[in-house]
């Protein structure tokens, strides 16, 4: 069978963000070369949380406070800050962020966690979580 494949533009060599912008995000994982990620995950919401920056729903500066204060949350909560959730809270910033900004009703919101949450019930261990394809089409919108 097939193997699926998702269309997409190379950014390579195209400067996504300066290093100012990686500056201002305290303890991003990083080496020479930019930011650094351990799980598919981690890069997919750093993906997520630019592409929503380039589209105008939060500036730079309202991001950087977002990630700011949930690090700072989670070291009052008593996590030690030895690196290894930076992204747990890097995505808890953008949960946060996006739901204060509305980008995704509450009841919509709510219909797709549903529907995650069924389809990873109905999900044989080591296999792809899929939504089911209306869900898949209602989400594209």
């Amino acid at each position: 069978m097939p193997r699926k494949t998702t269309s997409s533009t190379s950014i390579c060599s195209t400067i996504i963000l300066t290093r100012r912008d990686l500056n201002d995000l305290p303890g991003l994982p990083r080496n020479a070369a930019g930011p650094t990620f351990a799980e598919p995950w981690q890069a997919q919401a750093f993906a997520l949380t630019l592409a929503l920056h380039e589209r105008g729903v939060f500036t730079w500066p309202e991001w950087a406070a977002a990630l700011s204060a949930e690090i700072a949350r989670a070291q009052a909560a008593g996590d030690p800050d030895l690196g290894d959730t930076y992204y747990d809270h890097w995505l808890g910033a953008l949960e946060k962020l996006v739901a204060a900004k509305n980008v995704v009703p509450d009841a919509d919101l709510r219909r797709r966690q549903d529907a995650w949450e069924k389809a990873a019930r109905e999900t044989r261990h080591g296999d792809p979580i899929l939504l089911p394809a209306e869900e898949r089409a209602r989400a594209r919108g």
